[in-house]
């Protein structure tokens, strides 16, 4: 490709792209109709992507809520390239390891909450919650309660891709037409106040969201029921921000019937609420948590689930193989890029930062700038994670016809003025890397006032 003239690497590969590569949650049909194709992103530095053609984009996405140390640290590329040069690769298969999946196993243990001292290593969040599922049935047969199959979850949840995970997962998208949820996955509301909520008060809604997860237990029977999972503010179903109180609920009813609680931390994980687990910030005691994407910052994929003294304790006592497991599963690269990564964020206290400056800066900034628009009827988050939504009518919570249409309006606004914000229905969802200053913030919020301004235009509210 190096020797293709400058002007003609762009078509080239948007060309390419349309002919050879499928992309995840694409319309094919749009994708090939546009004239312009796929943006080719090429190179990255701090928080900015910088496509084919040149253009600065303002990443206020992090990836995929992912890179938290942000774009071009070399100390994550040295340490993939010296594990590489050392063993690139062997698996952690019959009663084998190697040094770093072993060190980052036991560094994980001194950050994860209390209890939670073991990991079993996937490369995604997904397939990390596929092993929870084959987990917590294991676990239940090895306690001679086989019958504890089922699983509940939330609407709105967003747990992974695979078959299991996307079942665990409350998006219908992802299960019409795919013969999803699998049997034994069951879903209840989620603490979203701002669309469930009604005349309540957010604490209110909370007690009545925990409530469900009660009801269905009930209705299921305990005696079936292996577990709930949630994650502790609901990401990519569009940053839903439990109410006080909530998750303190949801933990004694679990406790009460003896089910098990599984936090998903795959977007939460890693200082993206100010703590390094969102489990911290709520005061949840887990027993188990994925975890992936901010693990590495998103360098190389990994995943890992924390395991709880509970579980492994009985894994140990009754024996037998755990018939599961991955190829990848403890990669020595990845965990190598992990080790560096949490060097990184302890070196530079961003976990600290995110909490105490660069995170009630983005939520101040966003409140003081948006929460008067006419468009907007609430902003929420915390640390460095937050959701602006867009409604028709501010005072009765209305949202506009057919949800979703003016998010991407939003959206595409936003893709024009070269910042990334995503849009989940239509609220519009930030989660930039950690390392953002507050210069990059001011940036970051007065471009997406801008896109909001137009977005209003377009509906004819301004």
């Amino acid at each position: 490709m190096s020797s293709l003239p400058l002007r003609n690497t762009t078509a080239r590969w948007r060309a390419l792209d349309r002919r050879h590569h499928l992309s995840p949650f694409t319309d094919y049909q749009e994708l090939k109709r546009g004239e312009a194709g796929s943006r080719i992103i090429t190179r990255a530095e701090g928080v900015h992507l910088y496509d084919s053609e040149g253009a600065e984009l303002l990443d206020g996405m992090a990836g995929l809520w992912c890179v938290n140390v942000g774009y071009g640290r070399k100390e994550l590329a040295e340490a993939a390239y010296k594990q590489l040069l050392e063993l690139p690769y062997y698996n952690t298969f019959f009663k084998t390891a190697t040094p770093p999946a072993v060190e980052l196993a036991e560094r994980l243990a001194g950050l994860m909450p209390e209890k939670l001292n073991m990991v079993f290593y996937g490369s995604s969040g997904s397939e990390s919650n596929d092993t929870v599922v084959r987990l917590a049935r294991h676990y239940w047969k090895l306690e001679g309660r086989p019958e504890k199959q089922h699983f509940i979850s939330r609407t709105y949840a967003y747990h992974g891709s695979t078959m299991a995970s996307a079942s665990l997962g409350g998006m219908t998208p992802m299960q019409e037409g795919f013969g999803l949820p699998l049997p034994g996955f069951h879903h209840v509301m989620p603490p979203y106040w701002y669309d469930f909520g009604g005349d309540l008060t957010p604490e209110e809604f909370g007690k009545k969201a925990a409530q469900a997860i009660e009801d269905k237990i009930l209705d299921i029977g305990p005696e079936k029921v292996a577990a709930f999972i949630g994650e502790p503010i609901m990401g990519a179903g569009g940053v839903i921000v439990p109410p006080e109180g909530y998750w303190a609920e949801v933990q004694r009813i679990c406790r009460k019937h003896d089910v098990l609680l599984v936090v998903d931390e795959v977007i939460c994980g890693f200082g993206r609420t100010g703590h390094w687990f969102g489990s911290q910030l709520y005061g949840i005691e887990p027993d188990m948590m994925t975890m992936a994407k901010g693990i590495t910052s998103g360098y190389l994929p990994l995943s890992a689930v924390g395991v709880s003294d509970r579980i492994s304790e009985a894994l140990l006592r009754e024996g037998g193989e755990f018939a599961h497991g991955y190829t990848y599963s403890g990669h020595p690269a990845a965990c190598a890029v992990a080790l560096a990564n949490l060097d990184v964020m302890e070196r530079e206290g961003l976990v600290e930062r995110t909490r105490e400056e660069t995170g009630p800066y983005l939520q101040r900034r966003l409140r003081e700038t948006l929460e008067e628009h006419p468009l907007v009827g609430e902003v929420r988050g915390t640390g460095l994670i937050a959701a602006v939504e867009l409604v028709k009518d501010k005072a009765s919570r209305t949202h506009w016809e057919k949800i979703g249409r003016v998010g991407t309006i939003c959206r595409d606004h936003c893709f024009n003025n070269n910042v990334v914000i995503r849009a989940v229905r239509d609220a519009m969802v930030l989660s930039p890397p950690l390392v953002i200053t507050r210069e990059e913030i001011d940036e970051i919020v007065a471009r997406l006032e801008r896109c909001i301004d137009a977005t209003a235009r377009d509906l004819g509210v301004m």
